[in-house]
């Protein structure tokens, strides 16, 4: 069984820290990951920058062009992540646009990330139906779980069709807009947050967007598995480096 989904089965709200790979420093990638695991995170979601990331906010576009600037590669991630596997158990996700694994080459990228211990991929450009065409099968061959992306715009036949293609969670979207933290949801994403569980999915769904605190995670939480923090956790890697991640978390749960 993947590490994904086992970690889904785990009676507990899950905390999914996403980061970019090669910030605030080129070499910090994997201390990151160690020290986040160290701290109680229970996935993490690791960015791989790209030039015309469409679906982020300022921070996380701002991490991502720095990192570029750092010099963080596709080929340089797989380097650092070669041994993660020796001190790392949870589950690692790699987040990223559809264009870099094209020239990387999808099926040799797959592989990479099986060779690794990559146990999925995010990738907010890569349309569910393009996938189930072309892709699924070497996703599948190399064991690796796609996480599609919900709105509340996404019509409940695009949602049933994702939930069937689907073998991990459903990353649920809490906005139509671009990531960021916020303070809170309106009675608006409450609503949806309902609607969604209310559908019976196969998949779980863990909520991204506008997590950024205690009130905002539980009630992210409320009707789903867990939450993504990215934004928020970018802005505290970038007031106090690599350090104080137990700081971070605590201020979560």
């Amino acid at each position: 069984m993947n590490r994904i989904q086992q970690k889904l089965q785990e009676d507990k709200k899950l905390l999914s820290i996403y980061f970019t790979a090669g910030y605030p420093q080129i070499n910090d990638t994997v201390s990151i990951i160690e020290d986040l695991e160290n701290n109680g995170v229970d996935m993490i979601e690791i960015g791989l920058p790209f030039s015309d990331p469409l679906a982020d906010g300022p921070t996380i576009q701002e991490s991502s062009t720095q990192a570029l600037r750092n010099g963080m590669t596709t080929e340089k991630l797989f380097q650092q992540l070669k041994d993660i596997r020796k001190t790392v158990n949870i589950p690692l996700i790699i987040m990223g646009y559809f264009n870099p694994m094209l020239q990387y080459g999808v099926e040799e990228f797959c592989k990479k990330c099986e060779e690794i211990g990559i146990d999925g991929l995010i990738i907010p450009d890569l349309p569910v139906d393009v996938y189930s065409e072309k892709y699924q099968a070497v996703f599948e061959k190399y064991k690796l779980i796609n996480v599609f992306l919900i709105t509340p715009q996404t019509a409940e036949e695009r949602i049933r069709f994702i939930d069937s293609v689907s073998n991990g969670f459903i990353y649920m979207v809490s906005s139509a807009s671009v990531t960021g933290a916020t303070s809170g949801f309106g009675s608006d994403t409450k609503d949806y947050f309902k609607r969604i569980s209310g559908m019976n999915l196969k998949n779980p769904q863990i909520v991204g967007f506008g997590i950024s605190d205690k009130q905002s995670f539980k009630e992210a939480t409320e009707y789903s598995n867990g939450a993504i923090i990215g934004s928020a956790y970018i802005k505290h890697l970038t007031k106090n480096g690599v350090e104080k991640n137990i700081d971070f978390v605590k201020t979560i749960r």
